[in-house]
């Protein structure tokens, strides 16, 4: 009886230790692939900047006047105000290989700083939403997420609370857009919106 089983742990051993050896030739290929990517990045030559997808703060269409004597919502406020006086692009999904290979290697710190900037929009534009939205402002809450969304932000908390005023107001159509913008971000936090959005209904 001994020899079956001996036989099988000797089988599966030797199986653990090819799929091991098969998965370190991997991991080195792809150690080989991402440094040569590196090497090209930061050899590749300063790009213009002229064509990027900047960001402008639509502040007439936004609810500048609601709450502005609230503490909390003049700091958001303030912070819009110095963004807008800063380039902003969304750079979500791409790694800074991929922005030195596109615009080139001397560029990568304003491009960061770019993505910070855009980083700081959206989560501002979020929590202006929050208090807006929790103090009954939700048409107001709305037009502020609109904007965020229009920018493919990957906040997943602006398209819930979007999904849900929508649903409120009987707009399908609106939660099925918001449904096709999280099916084509490219962000990790694609699938937990894509989830979010589908609680709400076809």
């Amino acid at each position: 009886m001994k020899t079956p089983f001996f036989a099988s742990f000797i089988i599966f051993i030797i199986w653990l230790s090819y799929e091991l050896s098969k998965a370190r030739r991997r991991s080195a290929q792809e150690q080989d692939i991402y440094w040569k990517r590196e090497a090209a990045a930061n050899n590749t030559r300063r790009k213009s900047l002229d064509g990027l997808d900047y960001i402008h703060i639509p502040f007439d269409s936004l609810p500048m006047d609601i709450m502005k004597e609230d503490d909390a919502v003049a700091e958001f406020h303030q912070t819009l105000h110095y963004l807008a006086e800063s380039p902003i692009v969304n750079f979500t999904g791409y790694s800074n290989t991929d922005l030195k290979l596109k615009y080139g290697a001397p560029n990568i710190n304003l491009l960061t700083r770019y993505d910070q900037n855009y980083t700081t929009l959206v989560h501002t534009l979020q929590k202006w939403a929050d208090k807006l939205y929790e103090s009954g402002y939700t048409a107001q809450a709305r037009q502020i997420l609109e904007f965020a969304i229009s920018t493919n932000t990957d906040v997943s908390g602006s398209y819930r609370i979007l999904a849900s005023i929508y649903s409120r107001e009987g707009n399908r159509d609106g939660i099925r857009h918001l449904l096709e913008r999280a099916e084509d971000l490219q962000s990790a936090n694609r699938n937990v919106i894509v989830r979010i959005l589908q609680e709400f209904g076809p």
